[in-house]
């Protein structure tokens, strides 16, 4: 085995071990894991916040026992095949070894750390930017049509993975035509590569269409609820942090861009950037939006600068860059992960709220990282509802319904019962089974107050509040558990109003 691919299977060994290293045992999966996985026992082409692509690899943790180990497996291993793509797009422009473990380095003690350790659409949203941008360098070095083709099938892929990579086609298109590169569009292959990529995304697109759009709902509300809360100041500190290590090669590979003459036809890599960071921006997207593009320009900045330190004195500036990453990562290691107790953060709050990390989508901080907060309460919440919906299903089928994502999924990770939860909230409002009459309800609830007993109380010959999520540092503390049991009424008519209300909204 030749010394560069040992040097790379090294690379991808760490950056398993570190994936699997960094969360403490403290902390649960995180309130998003929850809904993605139970996507994959609903396999569909189309989900009300994402498209389908992350729901099958949802289905394949299930098939391979559904154990944390396998939720967390599958970002890691996008992680680790995103380092697998730099390396080779170094490759393809004639880096050497040095610009291969640079770029390594700065890839692995990054964002990249704290973004593959959730399985989310964004792990494989990074790995499938970057895989598109090599195709496209392999054609523009080859020109062989077959790279547009690949291109065309990776950008459908990331179509269905996650609807942000419109901000990448609008950004590199006008930045293509902006360049001796725009030829690209005089060739007739590059449109049956967007036929290719059409005819990956037209189901999602018929679901869309059969579904009434509901991902212009979903932005609308993330746009009122989420959106309006960021600040551009913050969005682009993010950018310089994000990969901290190596953001001095980032810019050396801006500045490669334009004044480098063997990177003179990937130019428009320059103009990409800039377009799609002011679309971002203008947009008041969230920061982690734009982590995608980024791998590329690390790889365009590692070359350069193997060029230029090549000889001479500056030959000895080589180990100051590959420790540059290495020496950065150690505090970004004491505060970007969940690998302190929740009590250390609470007790030590000041290097974590100095870098923003109590701030939450509210706009308001917080006594933990929101992420943090959301791996808290869930396995307490799944238990004492697995405790009342022993008692309650002896007497008649029970119906376990919350009030958003996060309970339902992790109740239906976390249960011993076999408990298959609901809500009106995302995708559970499509996953109601109303074939059987049910006798017994159990209503999980945000807000701590008696409405709920006086709203469906009636319906039912005993109604009780039975216990509620004590855990301090959980982002749903103080979430009740209310009992209701046998049933005067046929609740089914009224849980079938409340879904078409809801739907209504799409």
């Amino acid at each position: 085995m030749k010394k560069n691919t040992l040097i790379l299977l090294l690379f991808i060994i760490v950056k398993f071990i570190l994936q699997y290293s960094l969360i403490s045992p403290e902390y649960e999966l995180q309130r998003d894991e929850y809904l993605h996985i139970d996507q994959g026992s609903h396999l569909a082409w189309g989900y009300l916040s994402v498209p389908p692509f992350s729901s099958w690899f949802a289905w394949l943790i299930q098939i391979l026992g559904g154990s944390v180990f396998w939720v967390k497996f599958f970002p890691a291993l996008f992680g680790a095949l995103t380092m697998l793509v730099v390396w080779k797009i170094i490759e393809e422009l004639k880096g050497g070894l040095f610009a291969q473990v640079l770029a390594s380095l700065g890839l692995l003690f990054s964002v990249l750390l704290r973004l593959n350790m959730l399985f989310q659409p964004n792990s494989s949203e990074v790995l499938l930017w970057t895989l598109f941008f090599y195709n496209l360098i392999k054609y523009l070095n080859t020109e062989k049509v077959k790279w547009l083709y690949f291109a065309g099938v990776v950008f459908g892929l990331g179509v269905l993975n996650k609807y942000n990579i419109a901000f990448l086609a609008l950004g590199f298109i006008p930045a293509l035509l902006l360049t001796k590169q725009r030829e690209i569009f005089s060739n007739k292959h590059t449109y049956w590569a967007g036929l290719i990529t059409l005819v990956i995304v037209f189901p999602n697109l018929l679901w869309q269409y059969h579904n009434n759009f509901p991902v212009i709902h979903h932005m609308k509300l993330l746009s009122e609820n989420q959106l309006v809360n960021v600040n551009r100041f913050d969005f682009f500190k993010s950018q310089l942090l994000f990969f901290i290590g190596v953001t001095f090669v980032i810019i050396f590979g801006f500045y490669a861009l334009l004044f480098y003459k063997p990177f003179e036809k990937f130019r428009f890599f320059f103009w990409g950037y800039v377009i799609s960071i002011t679309l971002f921006v203008f947009f008041k997207a969230k920061d982690y939006y734009a982590i995608g593009l980024y791998p590329v320009y690390v790889a365009f900045g590692a070359v350069y600068l193997d060029y230029i330190l090549k000889d001479g004195w500056k030959r000895f500036l080589k180990p100051i860059c590959i420790l540059h990453p290495i020496i950065l990562f150690i505090p970004m290691y004491r505060i970007s992960f969940p690998n302190k107790s929740p009590e250390f953060i609470v007790n030590n709050p000041e290097r974590y709220k100095k870098f923003g990390l109590l701030r939450w989508e509210d706009g308001k901080d917080h006594s933990l990282p929101q992420d943090f907060a959301d791996m808290q309460g869930w396995k307490e919440l799944a238990q004492k509802v697995d405790k009342e919906y022993s008692k309650l299903s002896k007497t008649g089928k029970t119906l376990v319904l919350c009030d958003n994502y996060g309970q339902a999924g992790a109740i239906n990770y976390y249960s011993k019962m076999g408990i298959k939860a609901v809500s009106f909230n995302a995708d559970y409002i499509n996953w109601f089974d109303l074939k059987d009459k049910y006798f017994n309800l159990i209503r999980i609830k945000d807000n701590d107050n008696d409405d709920e007993l006086k709203e469906t109380g009636p319906y039912f010959e005993v109604s009780k509040k039975a216990d509620s999520i004590t855990n301090p540092f959980a982002r749903e503390k103080g979430t009740l558990i209310f009992s209701f049991s046998q049933a005067k009424v046929d609740v089914r008519g009224k849980i079938r109003k409340e879904i078409d209300d809801v739907k209504s909204e799409f």
